[in-house]
């Protein structure tokens, strides 16, 4: 570990305290975008602005001899209680549960560590916090806006902090790491009657309970197996009385692919066999999606040249079903996503993301900023 970096642990542990206790929920970030806003001009970074309101997009100019590089931070936090800790949530209801506190504050960190260097890096690098990456995707809204033609972006870094990767380690792997995602929302209808003369019914309960049955073997049967592919219904509302037909069931799931084509395939099969089985059952059976997030897809060169960077600290990790709002900026330009372990069993720092027990150890925070100047190092571009 670089000692000029070392010796920002201290500072880098207050400003993710200070972070951590205004936790604010997707496109509502008002106080944390101020407090970004404020720290970049008091670094003195070349230029701040706003985007989407709650977006903050800093500026360190380079030397002009390479194309422009991009970071990205995400902003938000969960609807989650926190328990009782020195630092805890001022915002009853609300908890930086997923690490985005300390994202910031790593890219905070590398501002300050590249504006405090007397050499200026070989090409712009562009600061993105980036608001609602919990939802509805902010990443997707920043891009629209048009951020990436603003600034020449050619290419774009990203971090997660991961507790299933060892502290002190940084895990990656080229092609798809996270998964596509969408919600899925089943409505069956059907017929009420009496549950004693179930023949003048239709039992809209009775079909949804085969819909979710058989939606299980477009995984099994429609899929290849050498593929993957999550389905899975978390929520089911219906019915009146234990003694009436039910006359109207709701399910609600999530559907997750490593590519495009299995996701597609997916839709198609879903809405094929909810219409065709709950007709089975006397009932209409309709599908409404909500298509979210692409696959985190890195780019290979990229992913070689985190491997250098990092010598012996770097892992290859496998893909998970996560989601991550990142993916759009893959869609439009080349971008690396890594993750940053905080995996630290001696402490007690093993709870997963989106746990009111979710910590992890500052330290961290300097090998986020380490990876970051490293990895610039490494592309020639400092």
């Amino acid at each position: 570990m670089r000692e000029d970096i070392l010796n920002m642990e201290q500072e880098l542990r207050q400003i993710r305290r200070d972070l951590h206790q205004i936790p604010e929920v997707g496109l509502s970030e008002h106080k944390t975008a101020a407090y970004i806003e404020n720290k970049l001009k008091a670094i003195g970074v070349d230029s701040v602005e706003r985007c989407l309101e709650t977006g903050v997009i800093g500026l360190i100019k380079g030397q002009g001899k390479e194309k422009p590089i991009a970071f990205r931070a995400d902003m938000d936090a969960l609807p989650v209680e926190e328990p009782p800790r020195p630092y805890a949530s001022c915002h009853n209801g609300f908890m930086h549960a997923c690490g985005h506190d300390g994202h910031m504050t790593i890219l905070l960190g590398f501002a300050q560590y590249l504006m405090a260097q007397t050499e200026r890096p070989k090409g712009d690098v562009v600061l993105i916090f980036q608001p609602a990456e919990e939802g509805p995707g902010g990443a997707r809204l920043m891009i629209e806006a048009g951020i990436l033609e603003k600034y020449s972006i050619s290419k774009v870094i990203g971090c997660h902090i991961f507790p299933d990767v060892p502290q002190g380690k940084i895990a990656c792997k080229a092609g798809g790491m996270m998964a596509r995602n969408g919600e899925v929302t089943v409505r069956i209808l059907g017929k009420s009657a009496h549950g004693a003369q179930p023949q003048q019914g239709a039992d809209a309960l009775l079909a949804a309970g085969a819909v979710i049955c058989g939606l299980q073997t477009i995984l099994s049967r429609n899929i290849s197996p050498l593929d993957s592919g999550v389905l899975t219904f978390g929520s089911i509302h219906g019915g009146e009385a234990c003694n009436i037909i039910a006359k109207e069931v709701c399910m609600e799931g999530t559907m997750r692919a490593f590519s495009d084509e299995v996701y597609e395939k997916m839709v198609q099969r879903v809405e094929e066999a909810v219409a065709f089985i709950a007709k089975g059952y006397g009932c209409q059976g309709t599908v409404t999606f909500r298509h979210m997030y692409r696959v985190v897809n890195n780019d290979p060169a990229l992913v070689h040249a985190l491997e250098e960077a990092c010598g012996e600290n770097y892992l290859t990790t496998q893909p998970y079903m996560l989601a991550e709002d990142f993916s759009f900026f893959q869609q439009a330009v080349p971008g690396l996503f890594f993750f940053l372990g905080a995996g630290n069993a001696e402490k007690g720092l093993i709870h997963p993301l989106h746990s009111a027990e979710f910590d992890f150890d500052e330290k961290i925070l300097c090998y986020g900023i380490e990876t970051y100047l490293n990895l610039l190092i490494t592309l020639g571009l400092f």
